[in-house]
């Protein structure tokens, strides 16, 4: 792979091995059904930002690229095409805050790496989840029965995280930031409320640019992507369940961030 002196001038480029390349600059890790596909789609309008070619490069958690000590960076690389106008370069797998070895990875990687970590009310991710899975046909149960059933299904996956049917696991979203704490200092991590994103886009969007370090007249528009409609809404049951399983959960994420989430206890 081969870059112009232009290009090398354009911005931060590092020597790897006998090729310099450009290291990715930030990553949008974060949660699943959470609005990382709005802000990934807003990123790409942005003109100072190189995103990869696709969302969801899945290269931080795939164990097939990590059984030899040392991965080859030149198939990450090689999701990116940045040129001169480019400031930065980023990406979007929301999976990385999930899997577990994602983050040390991503610090061997690049330890300057900014993170952005976009969080939803977990009991309306739960059922998103879930009715993703159903409309893919990849979900025969219902959620009740899924709920019930995803500790059991999930050991298959053991010792790795069950990508599929993780509609409880990946709500516990304090044990996956203080893995992201442990590698990165606190200043590299933007932690957003998808509500926020969804509310009050140009706000957002101005912390988002900010923490990037880019041009703020040049955001985009916040859209609605991949809205996938619902058959039915979540059965009362199902809720309680989930508000039982989750308020301790939102408590603590509320003193720890400093955040009030009474609104994903009463549904409101």
């Amino acid at each position: 792979m081969r870059y112009s002196i232009e290009r090398l001038k354009a911005g931060r480029w590092f020597p790897w091995g006998k090729n310099t390349v450009r290291l990715v600059d930030f990553i949008v890790c974060g949660t699943q059904k959470g609005g990382t596909t709005a802000l990934d789609a807003c990123l790409r309008e942005h003109p100072e930002i190189c995103m990869a070619r696709k969302k969801e490069v899945h290269f931080f958690d795939n164990e097939d690229f990590f059984r030899k000590n040392r991965p080859d960076y030149a198939r990450y690389h090689a999701a990116f095409d940045p040129c001169a106008p480019h400031k930065i370069v980023g990406e979007a797998t929301p999976s990385y805050m999930y899997w577990r070895d994602a983050p040390r990875r991503i610090w061997e990687y690049n330890a300057q790496m900014k993170m952005i970590v976009l969080l939803r009310n977990p009991i309306e991710r739960a059922y998103s989840h879930w009715n993703m899975q159903r409309q893919k046909q990849l979900e025969p149960l219902s959620f009740w029965d899924a709920l019930h059933r995803e500790q059991e299904r999930c050991r298959s996956s053991l010792p790795y995280q069950n990508r599929r049917y993780s509609y409880v696991d990946r709500g516990f979203y304090l044990e996956q930031l203080r893995r992201l704490w442990e590698f990165f200092p606190k200043d590299q991590i933007l932690i957003l409320k998808n509500e926020d994103l969804k509310h009050d886009p140009r706000e957002t969007m101005r912390k988002v640019c900010a923490f990037l370090g880019v041009s703020v007249s040049a955001e985009g528009k916040i859209k609605r992507v991949h809205a996938r409609a619902y058959a039915s809404g979540m059965a009362e049951r199902e809720r309680q369940y989930l508000q039982s399983i989750y308020e301790f959960e939102i408590r603590q994420l509320e003193r720890v961030l400093d955040w009030d989430c009474q609104d994903w206890l009463t549904g409101g």
